[in-house]
């Protein structure tokens, strides 16, 4: 089972109650923003369609059908193939905070308990990996959402978080690469990869540019074509990586700090797939650079056709930093800009940070 598409069962015989608490799980969880899905085993045969209904009748002739309407949809399917439940999991893993599993009592995943009916039986020998046996005079709902809250806040923070850099343009208005300008006796890039190196798991430079020896060894992804600007890069490392959450950072952001990379990954918590600053408290505008990707995020960049569009899909959050820290996300576009902060200390403040 994919450790990083979180999964939890609570499995137990006929009549043990699994059903009422996770009603209540699922209740609970949504409220609190979470995307939850919850994957039954029948081994009765499934009977959720009308006898008659033109739905009812297409799936019969032989065909799949899927229904649309104004606030749900559903998927009828033939199994010509046996899919399993790692199978289940791997297609609809990326659009979830959490699944929740109903029996599968002898498929190995991540948390497992065992619910006894009033005879309080131990699990049978098939029902491997169970964590905890749960009786019916306990409070159980309680128990289990405890077991979640703190295992799911586990799971957040051991996902791989991949840094971005992108070198992509043109740099017209600076009138020579960006990447390549020299800071402190050495070069924006490098002064960014050396950065964001103290949080990553892997650095990546997206958009195909000259690179400085130094950094011969980083992965290098080009950008996706027929797109321009930055999502171009973005989508490309999403495609590359899907399962790692993502910082991306412009190769112009000479000013950015430890101290705000640790601010975003601060703010990682179950049900938030996006990061996106708001530097300013009433302009409505967002900050889609130095800014964080749940892994879940990529299916939403991939509908946008600017970055910044994100910020009208649910689960993504906009904190305002410090007017200190706020600096970190500064670009510059103009020569003019770079002499006011070369002939300053602020990098070398930075770096020190």
């Amino acid at each position: 089972m994919d450790a990083n598409y979180p999964v939890f069962a609570i499995c137990g015989f006929s009549g043990s109650g699994k059903t009422t608490v996770i009603e209540e799980l699922v209740r609970i969880l949504t409220q609190r923003g979470l995307k939850v899905a919850v994957v039954k085993h029948d081994g009765h045969g499934l009977n959720i369609d009308h006898e008659g209904k033109d739905t009812d009748r297409f799936f019969k002739a032989g065909s799949d059908v899927l229904i649309r309407g104004p606030e749900q949809s559903f998927l009828r399917m033939h199994r010509d193939v046996e899919l399993s439940l790692e199978d289940v999991i791997g297609r609809i893993g990326p659009y979830y905070d959490l699944v929740l599993v109903e029996g599968h009592k002898g498929t190995p995943i991540h948390k497992k308990v065992w619910f006894c009916t009033d005879e309080g039986e131990d699990p049978p020998p098939e029902a491997s990996g169970v964590c905890r046996k749960l009786r019916r005079d306990e409070d159980r709902l309680n128990i289990v959402l405890s077991m979640i809250d703190e295992w799911l806040s586990e799971v957040w923070l051991r996902q791989p978080v991949y840094v971005g850099i992108l070198v992509g343009g043109k740099s017209t208005r600076m009138g020579s690469p960006k990447h390549l300008l020299p800071i402190n006796d050495s070069t924006f890039l490098e002064h960014i990869v050396a950065i964001a190196e103290t949080v990553a798991d892997c650095t990546v430079i997206l958009g195909e540019q000259s690179l400085p020896d130094e950094l011969a060894s980083l992965p290098v992804l080009p950008d996706v074509p027929g797109l321009r600007g930055p999502l171009a890069g973005m989508l490309s490392a999403v495609r590359w990586a899907p399962i790692a959450s993502w910082i991306f950072i412009a190769c112009d952001m000479p000013l950015i700090s430890k101290e705000a990379l640790r601010w975003l990954l601060d703010m990682r918590r179950p049900g938030v797939w996006g990061i996106l600053p708001s530097l300013e408290a009433d302009d409505g505008k967002v900050e889609p650079l130095l800014a964080y990707y749940d892994h879940r995020a990529g299916h939403l960049l991939e509908r946008c056709r600017f970055p910044s569009q994100m910020q009208d899909y649910e689960n993504i959050i906009f904190p305002r930093p410090s007017a200190d820290m706020a600096k970190a996300w500064s670009n510059l576009n103009v020569p003019e800009q770079l002499s006011i902060v070369t002939s300053s200390k602020t990098l070398k403040q930075k770096e020190e940070q």
